[in-house]
């Protein structure tokens, strides 16, 4: 009561001043017949939006909550289908639908639509669901193009359909737009939307780019163990193209089975990516920002993190929202809704429908149920590993590391784009396609990859092995090791495989033309899963909890081969070097069963330790000058 007894007293004072809209509306636009009034409707759409926008006055009473904020941007859902599943967003069987009747209309959504941008709103944005699969939406967006004192047209959309319609939502009146991506892996874009499309949304990215949106914002949701380690991968998309990649804090959904421990801070991440680029800097934010900017000097592009979680904005912010069937929200976390459409479909008038909305904005609490008052750091998980050795490979460039993407060609700005089945993957120049589920590390810079520049290997610092199998007991029976009694301690291994694929399958690996799919996503994956299940493997292996497992994959056109390593990282009382041999072994074997359809001529070699981190035994580096192109078993 409270909420809305100042609502009410903001409205009275305004009309006490001499507002000329008995509604409350701001008088935006003189009253007709008047010269400028008579200016506004002769300039373009662009002009008279400048025009209007100069020429505003206070805003509306009925939008603004008990703590002053001001509401102009409305989000509107066209639909509650999806042409994706994505596990953060929706269960698996989908949600039930409300049937076709109880959704709003055309007619209902540009009713209200004119309704809010008259009390003030001057950014509408169109979601869903999926807003790109409702068969009119290119019509709703001419129709709000038709609102003069609207500023701002976007689009949230996964981008399945978008190069398909960009043309002519751009003719609409579309000016701007996000596009969710959460993973630049092919694979890993299937597991998490459980639906195939990777390639359609990189050729949605590049429309909006080509149509000259700029930025293209690209939304990304970060979710400890699935895809923190490509962090680093979409901050180099900013580089050389005009994306504003976004990356947002796991938030709780109904059926997405938030955990708190899969969220990744805002700090978190800014922390890893300054690792890489320390020179990054903070860009100003704007009024009502959800987002804090920043850039890395020289990119084209920028980066942002939506802190909903570990920093709420709710004090600025200036969002609301009408479901597909006509409730208002006030807040996306909050339960409380409002049918406009009832009210709508009852005949109510302008006036009550203000009220309504009057009432509804007054109760805005003041922050949403699920931030957090304050939220600690949480522990890096996947901080840089130790720069591995390059084994004097030759000819690599020096941006040649990324996260494999199926079917794609990198542009100099870093952003793949879709080829024919036919075209060549990489440029004649280099022989090399790269695949790793961890961007490269920050101190492998273009030194360390010149095949001019001498490698200097480290220096083995080696203990004295023990004269005993220490895991066999006094009568010479297999027996676990007790570990008990050893000092916890952070342990590191590095192990490497190399797969010798012979010319046929490597061919056709490089293009990823195998009938099975893309042979060197499906290793990396089938690496990561199988250093988690070591002791499941290995019968006396200790159970190890690893923070952080990596897995690089590199083609060797000189050896039609490919190279693996894996890395391992974990904090206890027992080494890691079995968990990162049985990554890079299990990796080399999913490579044998994706080609052996093509040859059986595949030897799988070099399998071995390269480095090893912690212990009593002290650490081990082995040399790579000792690393031998043909050994094989």
């Amino acid at each position: 009561m409270a909420a809305w007894s100042v609502s009410r007293t903001l409205r009275g004072l305004l009309r006490a001043a001499g507002r000329g809209c008995s509604s409350g509306a701001p008088a935006t636009l003189p009253r007709s017949g008047e010269p400028a009034l008579q200016e506004a409707q002769a300039l373009s759409p662009a002009r008279r939006r400048e025009f209007l926008r100069d020429r505003a006055v206070p805003f509306s009473a009925f939008l603004t909550d008990s703590f002053g904020r001001r509401h102009n941007y409305l989000r509107i859902s066209l639909t509650e289908k999806c042409n994706l599943r994505c596990q953060y967003c929706m269960p698996e069987e989908g949600v039930p639908l409300t049937p076709k009747a109880d959704l709003l209309t055309t007619k209902e959504i540009l009713t209200l639509s004119r309704l809010f941008v008259k009390e003030g709103v001057d950014k509408i944005r169109l979601t869903g669901g999926e807003p790109l699969i409702r068969p009119d939406v290119v019509d709703i967006v001419a129709q709000l193009q038709q609102l003069d004192s609207l500023k701002t047209i976007a689009i949230t959309t996964n981008g399945i359909n978008l190069a398909r319609l960009l043309p002519r939502l751009q003719g609409a009146g579309l000016n701007a737009i996000n596009i969710s991506l959460d993973t630049l892996v092919p694979a890993k874009f299937e597991f998490i939307t459980r639906r195939k499309g990777f390639h359609k949304v990189m050729e949605g990215i590049h429309k909006a780019i080509e149509l000259g949106f700029d930025p293209v914002k690209v939304n990304c949701v970060v979710m400890r163990g699935l895809n923190e380690d490509e962090l680093l991968d979409f901050v180099a998309l900013s580089e050389g193209l005009p994306l504003d990649v976004r990356f947002i804090e796991y938030m709780p959904f109904d059926g997405n089975k938030w955990n708190f421990k899969k969220m990744v801070s805002y700090t978190e991440m800014l922390d890893m990516i300054h690792q890489r680029w320390p020179e990054l800097e903070k860009l100003p934010e704007e009024a009502s920002s959800t987002a804090k900017a920043f850039r890395v000097p020289g990119f084209r592009g920028q980066i942002s993190f939506i802190t909903s979680m570990s920093e709420h904005f709710c004090g600025t912010c200036n969002r609301l929202r009408i479901t597909a069937d006509g409730n208002l929200k006030v807040c996306l976390f909050g339960n409380s809704e409002v049918s406009l459409r009832d009210h709508l479909r009852a005949g109510a008038s302008e006036e009550e429908l203000l009220s309504i909305i009057g009432a509804a904005v007054g109760r805005k609490k003041q922050q949403h149920a699920g931030c957090f008052p304050k939220l600690g750091d949480a522990p890096l998980t996947s901080s840089s590993l130790p720069p591995w050795d390059p084994l004097h490979i030759q000819g690599l460039r020096a941006r040649g590391s990324f996260s494999g993407h199926m079917g794609a060609s990198w542009t100099r700005g870093g952003l793949p784009r879709v080829l024919p089945p036919t075209q060549p993957r990489l440029e004649a120049s280099s022989s090399w396609r790269f695949y790793s589920s961890h961007p490269q590390d920050p101190d492998c810079s273009t030194k360390c990859l010149n095949p001019e520049t001498p490698v200097v290997p480290a220096t083995p610092r080696l203990s004295p092995l023990s004269d005993q199998l220490t895991h066999m007991d006094s009568e010479g029976r297999a027996a676990m090791v007790d570990v008990g009694g050893k000092p916890t301690t952070e342990r590191v291994a590095v192990a490497s495989a190399v797969v010798f694929l012979g010319p046929e399958a490597f061919k056709l690996v490089r293009q990823n033309q195998l009938r099975k799919g893309d042979a060197l996503a499906v290793a990396q994956l089938a690496g990561i899963q199988a250093a988690k299940l070591t002791s499941q493997l290995i019968p006396l292996c200790h159970h190890v909890t690893l923070s952080h497992t990596q897995v690089q994959l590199e083609l060797d056109a000189a050896r039609h081969a490919v190279v693996i390593q894996a890395s391992c990282r974990a904090w206890g009382p027992t080494g890691v070097e079995m968990e990162a041999l049985t990554s890079a072994a299990i990796a080399a074997l999913t490579l044998y069963d994706m080609c052996k359809a093509v040859s059986r001529d595949i030897v799988l070699g070099d399998i071995k330790l390269l480095s090893k981190t912690g212990g009593q035994r002290g650490d081990f580096n082995r040399s790579s000058n000792s690393i031998s192109s043909q050994s094989q078993f």
